[in-house]
């Protein structure tokens, strides 16, 4: 058995404000936890939680990983548009032309999502959250599919989209060019071993897929850190 994506991890300056806000977008529940992350629970078919995780860092330059909402309808999209903000979002210009449908906004920290327009073929069968959609190179689409045991649901042009076998989202990546990486992403995948499972085992494996090591002298209790061939950094968590 594979590895399975645990959570999606968001670096914040505040955690439980930036988790109040998601929560309010998304209708998610917080979990109880007596970490300093603040973690919330899927209420769909999502198949991960999302955590968020304290950091003094500043945000630079655009994220390699962003939220695409879907809308069922122009008024569900302007809902979410409008519920949005109230929670604290804000618009943004990423080069986005008047006559595309989607609308985009950042979050409070400055991540930036997008509110999909209805009858987006592509994401017609996925839930609210339709897609996490990635900077990315084809070679990093291949990578996740092998590593998380998802089949790719697109690869044309050197596209590619992976989705679990028991649905919730999309994970997309849009090719070359690939945006530079600038500093550690704020957005990460913590991934979960096989229950009782051998996790230098499965680190290996990844190895063996083209993900490098980032931090060799971590503690064995710890997560570890690595990166993916486009060197997004993910962790492997410890085997529960």
């Amino acid at each position: 058995m594979t590895c399975h994506l645990h959570a999606l991890c968001l670096d914040a300056g505040r955690p439980l404000g930036l988790a109040r806000f998601w929560s309010g977008v998304l209708g998610w529940k917080m979990a109880d936890d007596s970490h300093d992350d603040v973690v919330l629970l899927p209420s769909d078919d999502t198949g991960f939680r999302i955590r968020f995780l304290p950091t003094r860092e500043r945000k630079v330059g655009p994220n390699r990983m962003h939220f695409d909402l879907t809308s069922t309808s122009l008024e569900d999209q302007q809902q979410t548009v409008a519920r949005s903000l109230a929670l604290g979002a804000r618009h943004i210009d990423v080069g986005q032309r008047p006559e595309e449908g989607h609308v985009v906004l950042a979050d409070p920290d400055g991540n930036e999502f997008c509110v999909i327009e209805p009858g987006n073929n592509f994401l017609a069968d996925c839930g609210f959250i339709g897609a996490l959609a990635c900077d990315g190179s084809q070679e990093v689409g291949y990578f996740w599919s092998e590593a998380l045991g998802w089949p790719l649901v697109w690869d044309q042009d050197q596209e590619t989209a992976i989705r679990s076998p028991h649905g919730g989202p999309k994970i997309t990546w849009g090719g070359p060019p690939v945006m530079p990486k600038t500093g550690k992403n704020r957005l990460h995948f913590d991934l979960a071993p096989p229950a009782h499972g051998d996790r230098q085992a499965e680190v290996d494996r990844l190895l063996s897929l083209g993900a490098t090591r980032i931090d060799t002298a971590q503690s064995e209790a710890g997560p570890v850190l690595m990166a993916d061939p486009d060197g997004n950094e993910f962790r492997v968590l410890t085997p529960r």
